[in-house]
């Protein structure tokens, strides 16, 4: 079918959700390096990450070697409510950009929650309920996770405690009361509730708080209170996981239409996203069956792939949680304050950071008013307000279709959209305003951050 006939709207038929998640560390040669426990400098144990992590989650974190997990029958149904989501033909924003590119995007904003995390907040909601545990904690930085988690945990009845970054609890306190309406507990942090939290605030008073932060908290709350695990929106092997599915249903709608992308586009702030949407093209190209142009898009503000370092360090600012190999700026790193754009975390999953060491994909850094003025070029043509972090992706992507305009080269670009930015308002008026602006560290800024890496038994 020639390209001028593929709809709008590709959708999937409920029998083509994927029965199960494709695991792409089977494919790869150099698999990612293992979670460390910081105080012996050897590989974390099942039976050490079992104290943190719920059991079944446990065993997908370190499976390495199976490259399909079956979805148990209660999250795909859970599934049918907003899946299969729409790959969308982005064809007003190619006559309006007069670019022989074609532009499709998989849209993961049709759910409450307003993006994609709902994909990986029920399942891991799933094996809490399945292990019996009376509930969960967690972080959220923009609000996305906590609010996919709070709707997950509402479905099956468990508890929910989420540590917001702080800047972001006072700039989107509708996101907040979403979390609340689903019955979640959501505080502030860095906070006074935790040992950690009061040691934080005591060292950096006023401190708008970070991803970092917040993990810690989340995971002393979680350790320290029978019943409850700890589970996480992103980073992890289990979460990249349970977001295959955007990129198998990607890979099924562009299957029926004879469509090979050139490029896949996904915005990168822990992996999530990215991890997902590649997955299958990414395992293609690991075993030769084709190629493809893989660009991660992160913001300028907080740029862990294009100027951090590959090296182990700590997952959250209080230094409790294992030591993961990632792409780094420090886990001391905290964004600037005018940073809306999402994506904040100091890190980078520990799969696309392998992949980006071994030269598989590449990575760019974007500053957050040029994000905005593809976000509201995007959103005059195609009708979606996209989430500022799905809005990295959609500057990227317009890049490279204005490149093929000069060019008149025909590439098929897809990205993804991974939600909505309807809660993202405050951030919008600053842009309308003309008030935002772009602050990128400097070297000195981020030397800070990186010479506070761990030194551990095994790592010198």
């Amino acid at each position: 079918m020639s390209a001028s006939n593929v709809p709008y709207k590709i959708y999937l038929s409920e029998n083509e959700i994927p029965k199960a998640w494709y695991n792409l560390r089977a494919d790869m040669k150099n698999k990612p390096a293992p979670l460390l426990n910081p105080g012996t400098g050897q590989p974390l144990t099942a039976e050490e990450m079992s104290g943190i992590f719920c059991e079944e989650l446990v065993a997908q974190e370190l499976d390495n070697d199976t490259a399909f997990i079956e979805i148990p029958e209660d999250i795909r149904n859970f599934y049918k409510m907003y899946r299969p989501s729409p790959l969308v033909r982005a064809y007003c924003l190619e006559e309006q950009l007069g670019t022989p590119a074609k532009i499709y995007y998989k849209f993961e904003g049709n759910n409450t929650s307003g993006s994609h995390k709902l994909n990986s907040a029920v399942a891991q909601a799933y094996y809490a309920k399945k292990q019996g545990l009376k509930g969960v904690t967690t972080e959220t930085g923009a609000g996305q996770w906590g609010t996919a988690l709070s709707m997950a945990c509402s479905y099956f009845k468990l508890d929910c405690k989420v540590y917001m970054v702080k800047v972001s609890y006072e700039q989107k306190p509708f996101r907040r009361e979403v979390m609340r309406t689903y019955g979640a507990q959501v505080t502030p942090s860095p906070s006074d509730t935790t040992q950690v939290g009061r040691k934080i605030l005591a060292e950096h008073p006023g401190t708008t708080g970070s991803l970092g932060c917040a993990i810690s908290e989340a995971v002393e709350v979680a350790v320290s209170n029978p019943g409850y695990r700890y589970v996480l929106g992103s980073v992890l092997n289990q979460v990249l996981l349970h977001q295959s599915i955007i990129g198998l249903e990607t890979k099924t709608a562009l299957d029926k239409y004879g469509i090979k992308p050139d490029m896949i586009i996904g915005c990168a702030g822990g992996g999530s996203n990215l991890g997902g949407l590649i997955a299958p093209f990414m395992g293609e190209k690991l075993r030769g069956e084709a190629d493809y142009q893989i660009i991660a898009v992160e913001p300028a503000s907080c740029p862990s792939f294009t100027r951090g370092v590959f090296a182990y360090d700590f997952c959250d600012t209080g230094m409790i949680c294992p030591l993961a190999k990632m792409y780094t700026l420090g886990s001391g790193f905290i964004p600037s304050p005018n940073h809306a754009g999402g994506l904040r975390f100091h890190g980078m999953s520990t799969v696309l950071s392998q992949l980006y060491h071994d030269g598989l994909m590449e990575a760019r850094a974007v500053e957050q008013t040029s994000v905005f003025e593809a976000a509201e070029q995007f959103a005059r043509v195609e009708g979606i307000l996209p989430a500022p972090e799905s809005s990295h992706a959609i500057r990227v992507a317009i890049d490279e279709a204005l490149k093929c305009k000069e060019t008149g080269e025909e590439k098929t670009i897809v990205f993804g959209l991974t939600g909505t930015g309807y809660f993202d308002l405050y951030a919008y008026q600053q842009f309308n305003d003309g008030t935002m602006t772009d602050y990128i560290p400097t070297d000195e800024d981020l030397a800070k951050g990186i010479a506070d890496l761990p030194k551990v038994p095994g790592l010198d």
